[in-house]
């Protein structure tokens, strides 16, 4: 059991425990969920709105099947599911959401603006790393998300608002359950190592669905989440690990515009 002090601000405030935290995180998952089917439904209404009602079943199936429609709906998703998930974490730990080190969330300056030059270097290094890694234990099978496939399809109208969301919202909606409140709640019930193994591992895992459960993308997962976890402890603060997986992401979509002509 670690015993960590609290700072005298925390002492009687609402703190992130393991149990609202994995119940923050899956929340999160499942609001993706049901915000794409939200999303689904109101472009298939819109659809039927348009006039023609002939052969309609089969229209509407086109139309979500069309890559802009996918990058769409990604892009709402996204949108509406990070947004209450940001607004619920700053409603449920309101004292932690600026509190630099855990048990805070992290929302704050970093210690020193240093940390802000490591965090673009480990963005930078660890998809190079790290995806020498997934191919040595992969043996040569190629690894590829939903999303890329879907960005790289997108036209550039769609393609540049889905590159924002990518790199700017996702990261941070889950650094904030990851690096923020499941790490910080562990934190307070293990010691650091187990803390951040624990919560690299299921941050790993939870990106499986969108790698086709391919099991030998985890160690690549998990490496990042370490050095994330690390920028967040080193610092006192959340935005450079937030600064970091931004920059892991946007080199993932850098393939966008390099490999394929925009439509």
């Amino acid at each position: 059991m670690s015993h960590r002090p609290l700072h005298p601000s925390l002492h009687d405030a609402r703190l992130p425990h393991l149990g609202s935290a994995i119940g923050m995180i899956v929340l999160y998952f499942a609001l993706q969920f049901l915000a794409s089917g939200l999303v689904g439904l109101g472009l298939g209404f819109a659809v039927g709105m348009s006039g023609q009602h002939a052969g309609l079943p089969a229209r509407v199936k086109a139309v979500l099947a069309q890559p802009d429609t996918n990058a769409l709906m990604v892009i709402l998703t996204l949108l509406l599911a990070a947004s209450v998930t940001i607004a619920l974490v700053r409603r449920l730990w309101p004292a932690a959401w600026s509190h630099g080190a855990p048990p805070g969330l992290g929302l704050t300056r970093p210690g020193h603006p240093l940390f802000y030059l490591a965090a673009v270097l480990v963005g930078l290094i660890l998809p190079v790393a790290g995806g020498w890694l997934t191919q040595w234990i992969a043996n040569g099978h190629e690894v590829t998300q939903d999303v890329k496939q879907i960005g790289g399809a997108a036209s550039l109208a769609l393609r540049l608002p889905l590159v924002l969301v990518v790199v700017s919202l996702g990261p941070l909606v889950e650094e904030l359950l990851f690096r923020g409140a499941l790490l910080s709640a562990l934190l307070r019930r293990v010691g650091t190592v187990w803390a951040v193994a624990i919560s690299s591992l299921l941050f790993a895992c939870v990106h499986l669905p969108d790698l086709g459960f391919l099991w030998y993308a985890v160690p690549n997962l998990a490496l990042l989440a370490v050095a994330l976890a690390w920028l967040r402890l080193g610092s006192g603060s959340l935005w450079p690990a937030v600064v970091a997986h931004g920059v892991n992401n946007l080199l993932a979509v850098v393939a966008w515009f390099v490999a394929v002509k925009p439509g």
